[in-house]
């Protein structure tokens, strides 16, 4: 699934280009339909040739409302640029045009609109020459320009075509694991409660997952996903996503917010970056100067401490300190734009060099500054090394997707560092796009991580043998079939066990307060008094209690042989050896020979019979019993 924006200036078709290629009009709000005019986000989508499905953010276009604009480009893998053909460009198609390019859209299409009302071949060229010198020197550069009325419903497969064609040239976005989600819209529904939405990034979310909402690390669960108004399961990087959260109120949440799993990203208010400022603003950057800091759906205030330059003057770029006054959820490599607070205006824009920063920096010192510009201008290689040091497994598969290279040209890369042990390439399947790469660090953060959780567990559990073993793959967040792998490892060192899907530190032993042991010997004493008839199942549970009768299971004093009958320990191992004496014996036994034996019921007869059916001592023929494997006895 991809995701493309709208841009261009006020009234010139954005929306209803939307509703004709999609069948869905994306302005929603009353005061929208009113004056027909785009206020906030709109959203559509619509299928390409294939049946990929494609996402459509709708953002106003009035300067007005420039900022409503920014918190829909976010996160978007391609723009519709749109221009009307009887204007032409305009003030608001050159801002929405800087400002794709301050953010580094990846690719983009000009749609050229309204071309019903132009009659005029000559104004046509004369409007496409305009354009291209406007795209010129931008990721914009060289664009096809698609004429189109959505009035008339032309060109719009020649559209759509063109859209397909680019999203498949278009690498598939990266899954790190770390999913995050920038919220741009907030609301409930009947019957389902809070509902957020927002464009999915760098991994994947499910039904059940406990997220937090960031900066203010509030807890929550995801109760339902949706994906253009259709319910999944999973949701992945880069789709348009509706997240539907259990334990978390609809005023907890506003744009802006994060939805991440928790412990993935720390929220910070001082940032290491570069920004290069448009060359037609109206003033130079100053140091310290305020600006409007925007990041995913995301605005603040923030100061601009200027690093190597007394002053920044339009078009050109400096490293600089953020100091915000809100906590904001960024990452390496995030780019951001700024804007002048007044008069008002987007002056620039940037990336994110390092995060959180942690401490001011002398301005000019040369230490700082060669650290900064190493950060800034690693090579690939040192990318790559960022990428599998700072984020969960990935696969090596999507790795090299990511940077245009092929599964054996990547490990070619990597070779030297997987020779000297920094990293790991862990195969979980028979085919190369199931090879993950971890780090050596990630790989011992990540098994402290499963003994902290089994510990943790141990200590608010005391009487059980240890954590399910889907519960402890859930809480890590690793993919089964890798986290198969590495609990093997895990084992293999020692200081992890497993049993009957059951994990627990190697260490670990059951031990019984006082007043338990004392509930213990009671039960089994009352075991004892009819050892081959005891009580029920159900009431030594409700005599003890079942977290209790559990450890009695697990710590080997008990013995159930079905959903209704219990031994105690040594009358059980007492029975099986009786048992096993009478078929050497007699070579075969009946139901009723073993009740009689025994001066008991046919409940219980039955029930331990069956049972040595189960774990394969006895092997049932008719009426009859005798030995499985007589030899082996």
């Amino acid at each position: 699934m991809y995701v493309i924006g709208t841009a261009g200036h006020v009234d010139h078709g954005k929306s209803a280009l939307v509703a004709a290629l999609t069948g869905i009009h994306p302005d929603r709000l009353a005061e929208e339909k009113t004056r027909e005019m785009t206020i906030d986000l709109g959203f559509a989508w619509f299928a390409l040739p294939d049946g990929t499905p494609v996402g459509v953010v709708d953002v106003p276009g009035h300067r007005d409302f420039i900022e409503n604009m920014l918190a829909g480009v976010g996160g978007i893998d391609a723009a519709l640029l749109v221009i009307a053909a009887d204007e032409g460009v305009m003030p608001q198609t050159r801002e929405h045009l800087a400002i794709l390019d301050l953010l580094q859209i990846p690719t983009g299409i000009i749609a050229l609109t309204k071309c019903d009302l132009v009659n005029d071949a000559d104004w046509l060229d004369l409007v496409k020459e305009d354009i291209n010198n406007t795209i010129k020197n931008t990721i914009l550069s060289g664009a096809e320009i698609v004429e189109v009325s959505a009035k008339l419903k032309t060109g719009l497969d020649h559209l759509q075509n063109t859209i397909y064609v680019m999203l498949q040239n278009k690498p598939k976005r990266i899954n790190s694991r770390r999913p995050r989600l920038s919220v741009d819209r907030v609301f409930t529904m009947t019957g389902f409660g809070t509902v957020v939405t927002g464009t999915l990034l760098d991994g994947s979310l499910k039904v059940g997952d406990e997220i937090v909402i960031l900066p203010s690390n509030k807890k929550a669960r995801i109760r339902g996903l949706q994906t253009h108004k259709n319910k999944e399961e999973f949701a992945n990087p880069g789709q348009r996503t509706a997240v539907n959260l259990t334990g978390i109120d609809l005023t907890d949440i506003v744009r802006g917010d994060v939805i991440a799993f928790p412990g993935t990203y720390q929220p910070a208010r001082r940032i290491d970056a570069e920004i290069r400022l448009l060359e037609d603003i109206v003033l130079p950057l100053e140091h310290h100067a305020e600006v409007k800091f925007f990041i995913g759906a995301k605005e603040t205030i923030g100061r601009i401490r200027l690093i190597d330059q007394e002053i920044l003057n339009p078009g050109n770029s400096g490293l600089v300190q953020l100091e915000l006054r809100d906590e904001v959820v960024i990452y390496p490599g995030d780019r951001f734009i700024i804007r002048r607070p007044s008069p008002a205006e987007t002056i620039g824009g940037g990336f994110v060099i390092h995060t959180p920063s942690a401490k001011r920096y002398k301005r000019f010192d040369p230490t700082t500054l060669a650290w900064l510009n190493k950060q800034k201008e690693g090579d690939p290689l040192q990318r790559i090394f960022h990428i599998i040091q700072s984020q969960a497994p990935i696969l090596l598969s999507e790795l090299a997707k990511s940077q245009n290279a092929s599964i054996p040209q990547m490990q070619e890369m990597l070779l030297k560092e997987i020779t000297t042990g920094q990293y790991n390439l862990i195969q979980t399947g028979n085919t190369q796009d199931t090879i993950y790469i971890l780090s050596e660090k990630y790989r011992k953060e990540i098994h402290q991580k499963a003994l902290d959780i089994i510990n943790q567990y141990h200590r608010e559990n005391p009487l059980k043998p240890g954590i399910p073993r889907e519960e402890l793959k859930s809480r890590l967040n690793l993919p089964a079939k890798l986290f198969t792998v590495e609990l093997k490892e895990w084992v293999n060192i020692g200081d992890i066990q497993e049993e009957s899907n059951i994990i627990r530190a190697s260490d670990y032993k059951i031990v019984f307060s006082t007043s338990q042991q004392e509930q213990i010997q009671k039960v089994l004493i009352l075991m004892h008094t009819n050892p081959y008839s005891p009580p029920s199942v159900k009431d030594v549970i409700s005599e003890i209690g079942e977290v209790l009768y559990q450890a009695m299971l697990y710590t080997n004093q008990l013995r159930q042989v079905s959903a209704e009958v219990v031994f105690s320990m040594d009358v059980y191992v007492d029975m099986v050896n009786v048992t096993i004496g009478m078929l050497q014996s007699h070579g075969e036994i009946s139901l009723a020979q073993w009740r009689d034996q025994f001066n008991t019921s046919r409940k219980y007869a039955q029930a331990f019979l069956e049972y040595l059916d189960q774990i394969g001592i006895t092997l049932r023929m008719g009426d009859l019993r005798k030995l499985k494997n007589p030899s082996n006895q």
